[in-house]
């Protein structure tokens, strides 16, 4: 079993797509969006929530996942890149893989980050001892309703350490749906269904926008079993 420490985590996302494999345990979150936090807290009780990413204290984990801040990275926010705010906090992300020392990292944002920050991300990786690849992945090759183009990033220690090798090539086996969404075919009214509609409450409100910064738990399954494959064979 894998153990999972999963930052920035939204509603758990990540999480649910990896447990689903049954290869993964989440051992800790670190979220503060108070919304997010009571789904994490209901869903996943008995898992510690670290709060504030720049004060957590990280515990010893296998694997370290990040679905980190998009806003400065965003084509709809004000495009800051890594130097933003938000997006800036990449650098904790950073710090915990100095931490930690993780056999691997799963990575996911917006695709804008291969424009505004990717340099930069490939430059702390190797200078963290990292190895990587990538892979842009939109949900509707998932079968999801919407396009949802996302960057997945892999990475896993370089030089001596002959064990992380299985895991590289893991986003080109994971494989992909048969039939992607067909955007041709009344989309309008499949993406209406999806979302629904927002009815103006807050507990609504609060719901889409945990969906809207979340990513498509699918794909972190369909990854996992692809890491778990390439463990087994190690």
């Amino acid at each position: 079993m894998l153990r999972v420490l999963d930052l920035f985590s939204g509603a758990g996302m990540f999480a649910l797509g990896l447990e689903r494999t049954g290869g993964f345990e989440t051992i800790a979150f670190s979220e503060i969006n108070p919304y997010a936090c009571k789904v994490l807290q209901r869903h996943w009780p008995h898992v510690p929530n670290l709060g504030d990413i720049t004060k957590a204290e990280f515990p010893d984990a296998d694997v370290i996942t990040a679905g980190f801040p998009c806003q400065d990275l965003s084509n709809a926010g004000k495009r800051a890149g890594l130097a933003g705010e938000r997006s800036g906090l990449w650098r904790e992300v950073v710090r915990a893989i100095r931490l930690v020392r993780p056999r691997i990292v799963l990575l996911e944002n917006v695709a804008a980050l291969l424009d505004r920050g990717m340099g930069d991300v490939a430059s702390d990786l190797a200078a963290s001892g990292y190895d990587f690849e990538y892979d842009c992945i939109p949900a509707s090759e998932i079968g999801a309703p919407h396009n949802r183009d996302r960057i997945w990033i892999v990475a896993y220690p370089f030089g001596s350490e002959g064990r992380q090798e299985p895991y590289r090539g893991a986003l080109g086996r994971m494989g992909r749906v048969v039939e992607p969404f067909p955007w041709d075919r009344d989309w309008q009214s499949a993406l209406c269904e999806f979302r629904r509609v927002d009815d103006g409450t807050a507990y609504r409100v609060d719901r889409i926008d945990c969906i809207r910064n979340g990513l498509i738990p699918q794909i972190p399954e369909l990854l996992g079993r692809a890491i778990l494959a390439a463990k087994e064979k190690a």
